[in-house]
């Protein structure tokens, strides 16, 4: 199976020839992958610096969307031909950047007809996110003021809309041109996040009661942390948290993978209640230069990969690629 993915950690974006997917254990479902999405993760992932629960040689990616076309022995909830979407870690296989997937059935949501497929493959992590940090880590409440630094992110944009939704304040740094498009999303304003002193212009937007904080902008979080009034709430989805000051507490949010949440939320985009951009779609052999433009910010629409458009022509190319195997893992046995 032609995959995209690395051969050691910290090593190159390749396409690689793995082995097909294992049986499935009765909890699993095997997907055949429309799209799958790209992300900043993704380059983490290849670095070693998240544990996805596999290990190379393997395909990157954690977001996906596709129909199943097996099920396990005990499996109800989800049949053969179901169009889906999921965020399937730890991984049980192989990541999603290839044209088969082994997911669990606890991170799938039913992907409904309206949605396009390659929508839905970058919709599972950002969405996830932004959900656990507006409901879970900043736990929210109507009334309140939130500053979201990195608004103009697919992530900081779904973070905005779900904090709107909840009848929150909601202020927000962005590039000039997507001011029009954060406010349409419900931010009260909109500031130029390259102006330096752009928290002291929040502070006074929201006079000195900001309570709550969510980072989405890389590098961001120590001046997004000044904007807060003394106790608030800072949580960020970057790696880099800042020390605690002022009785403020921070929060370092990783995204979990959850089927139950992940469908409320696909519900949301199905009515308009949540937008999403059009991402550019490309295909497997030019994974490696989708994730370079995406880590340099240069995919502000996200980007999916169509994995089986390198797959389904690749034979003859197959046969000259060495296979690569690995042991199993003591949950695949």
């Amino acid at each position: 199976m032609l995959v995209a993915g690395v051969r050691t950690l910290g090593g190159k974006v390749e396409t690689l020839d793995v082995d097909d997917p294992r049986p499935l254990a009765a909890d699993e479902v095997l997907i055949e992958v429309r799209n799958a999405g790209i992300g900043n993760w993704d380059n983490i992932i290849r670095a070693g610096g998240w544990d996805v629960g596999t290990r190379p040689p393997m395909a990157l990616g954690v977001e996906a969307a596709g129909v199943i076309k097996a099920v396990g022995d005990r499996l109800s909830g989800f049949s053969v031909g179901d169009a889906v979407l999921c965020h399937p870690v730890p991984l049980r296989d192989q990541g999603t950047w290839a044209p088969q997937l082994i997911a669990p059935a606890g991170s799938l949501a039913h992907k409904p007809p309206a949605i396009p497929w390659e929508t839905a493959a970058i919709f599972p992590v950002p969405a996830l996110t932004a959900e656990q940090v507006v409901g879970e880590a900043l736990a929210l409440r109507g009334g309140e003021t939130l500053l979201v630094h990195g608004a103009g992110g697919i992530t900081g944009g779904l973070i905005v809309q779900l904090a709107a939704m909840r009848g929150l304040d909601v202020l927000a740094t962005a590039s000039p041109r997507s001011r029009n498009r954060v406010r349409g999303y419900g931010a009260r304003e909109v500031i130029d996040y390259r102006d330096p002193v752009w928290p002291q212009l929040a502070r006074a937007l929201a006079k000195d009661s900001i309570q709550a904080v969510a980072n989405a902008a890389p590098g961001g979080a120590a001046a997004a942390m000044t904007a807060l009034a003394d106790g608030g709430r800072l949580a960020t989805i970057t790696p880099d948290p800042p020390a605690p000051t002022r009785g403020i507490s921070v929060t370092a949010v990783y995204v979990r993978s959850d089927g139950a949440q992940l469908n409320r939320l696909t519900a949301l985009l199905d009515c308009h209640r949540l937008r999403m951009p059009t991402p550019r779609s490309c295909n497997l052999d030019q994974a490696v230069h989708a994730l370079t433009d995406v880590v340099a910010g240069h995919e502000s629409n996200g980007v999916a990969i169509t994995p089986r458009s390198l797959a389904m022509t690749a034979s003859p190319l197959a046969s000259t690629r060495p296979r690569f195997h690995r042991e199993r893992s003591l949950h695949e046995k």
